[in-house]
């Protein structure tokens, strides 16, 4: 199985969401609401359009988790909302 490491962002609320998960279209589409989610998890309660602006493809779920922390410290979160600004 392969594991996607993915960050999307929200424009109309200017927030960013990093996760990892095996099947990257059905988890947009849960973030969307297209398809059932939570009504209490993040993505619902900061409603609108999330798309993804970034993701990296890993052979285990220990790699993608390694790579999924390491995008959500500071350094992490930079570079997401750089590439962000250079696609604006």
């Amino acid at each position: 199985m392969v594991y996607s490491v993915y960050a999307i962002y929200n424009k109309e609320r200017d927030k960013i969401y990093i996760g990892h998960i095996s099947d990257l279209e059905k988890r947009v589409a849960r973030h969307n609401g297209i398809l059932k989610n939570k009504s209490t998890s993040f993505t619902s309660r900061n409603f609108g359009t999330w798309k993804v602006v970034h993701s990296e493809k890993f052979e285990t779920r220990e790699e993608a988790q390694k790579r999924e922390k390491e995008l959500k410290n500071p350094r992490g979160r930079k570079f997401i909302r750089n590439l962000i600004k250079d696609k604006k």
